[in-house]
């Protein structure tokens, strides 16, 4: 759990610190959660949004790292590069490394599939004042409260390392998601977010009908909301996630 210092004293600023510090220690310890590689393997510098690839399945990964813990927003790059990306479904993997300091030991380390950033998740920042360098530039955040909880995949906790077993089978029980469009899977991934949200393994229709407000607020323009909660809840259902149980009850997979 120990971050590599070899060359740290070169570099003042600390995101390059952070940057010389992590990557190295994600190629030799992150492993590929999607096939059964025991490594990733770093992309050249600069590559856009992406870190590393599994030289086995060809899966792409994007680290971020900070020394305090990861709060419900992460910052990423340009606003409309994201959409686009999240729209054509190129998202990579991402890795959320927090590490401790004085000591640069690795804490936690959480693991967000490709698959469940959606549009839901994608918050606009404000432009860059006139000032700036990158004047009306336009950042985005990930909420990653909007996430639902079961994928936000521990990897480290409380520095200590989540069997890879058991983190390669939390992310393929999400895989089915993949197989939905782009497009559809942000309803499907919120009314998942809202059902773990309820802490139950077994929960009735209307316990999500009582999110109805907040799933008309991140989907404005769909008039239907109770209808498509029960399209969503059908669709988790076929994808192997919920059992129907009938009388408008379900039980959690």
């Amino acid at each position: 759990m120990q971050l590599p210092i070899a060359g740290l004293d070169r570099y003042t600023s600390a995101s390059q610190r952070a940057r010389v510090c992590t990557e190295p220690w994600g190629e030799k310890n992150l492993y590929c959660p999607v096939c059964d590689s025991p490594r990733i393997a770093s992309l050249a510098a600069n590559t856009p949004a992406h870190d590393f690839s599994c030289p086995k399945c060809k899966s792409w990964f994007q680290l971020k790292s900070k020394s305090s813990p990861f709060g419900s927003r992460v910052q990423d790059g340009a606003y409309e590069a994201m959409k686009k990306s999240m729209r054509s479904d190129r998202t990579p993997n991402l890795f959320l490394l927090h590490y401790k300091l004085p000591q640069l030991r690795v804490q936690n380390v959480l693991l967000i599939p490709h698959f469940v950033f959606t549009e839901s998740i994608l918050e606009k920042r404000k432009p860059l004042s006139a000032t700036a360098r990158r004047a009306g530039w336009v950042g985005c955040n990930f909420l990653l409260d909007r996430i639902p909880a079961d994928a936000r995949i521990a990897v480290v906790e409380n520095g200590n390392p989540s069997p890879a077993a058991s983190v390669r089978r939390t992310y393929n029980r999400l895989r089915p998601l993949e197989n939905l469009q782009a497009d559809k899977r942000g309803w499907t991934l919120d009314v998942l977010s809202v059902v773990r949200s309820l802490n139950k393994t077994e929960f009735v229709l209307a316990d999500v009908y009582k999110h109805a407000d907040d799933l008309a607020t991140f989907h404005p323009h769909n008039a239907h909301v109770r209808d498509k909660i029960r399209q969503q809840l059908q669709v988790l259902r076929d994808l192997g996630l919920l059992h129907f149980l009938g009388g408008g009850s379900y039980r959690l997979h």
